[in-house]
């Protein structure tokens, strides 16, 4: 009988079978992901002008754990995607949450919300049977 995993904002990359990293080789570079919010954001800033108050809170940013996993994981998130995820840390400071759980369609993010900090990336596999602690809220985007 297979055990529930327990993860505490962070995701072991070791695999389940064969103790090997999960997701290709190669993977996307923080540079990479880095170059890509700064395209987003300016795609933003362009755009139709905000009705918001101009207190924008700093970008959202990516720890090197996050980057890992997704590295490991074969994980990448488009501009559009990226969009919907700032979008949902922002509904969660606006509730007040200090860490949340971002589900999209194919990943699952915990963010630091204070921090406006990805922490960590789960895709589906890792998601099954799994719990997810210290946080107090989820944002389905």
């Amino acid at each position: 009988m297979k055990a529930d995993k327990l993860i505490q904002n962070k995701i072991d990359s070791v695999g389940i079978n064969d103790n090997q990293p999960q997701g290709p080789k190669k993977g996307i570079l923080k540079g990479e992901f880095e170059a890509a919010l700064k395209s987003l954001r300016e795609s933003v800033q362009s755009g139709v002008p905000s009705t918001e108050p101009s207190s924008k809170a700093a970008p959202l940013k990516f720890s090197n754990h996050a980057i890992e996993r997704m590295r490991a994981r074969g994980l990448a998130f488009s501009p559009e995607q990226l969009a919907r995820i700032e979008q949902g840390v922002e509904k969660a400071a606006r509730k007040g949450a200090q860490n949340t759980l971002l589900l999209s369609e194919g990943s699952a993010l915990i963010v630091s919300v204070k921090n406006n900090t990805v922490v960590t990336v789960m895709d589906p596999n890792q998601m099954k049977d799994s719990v997810v602690t210290n946080i107090d809220s989820t944002v389905l985007v």
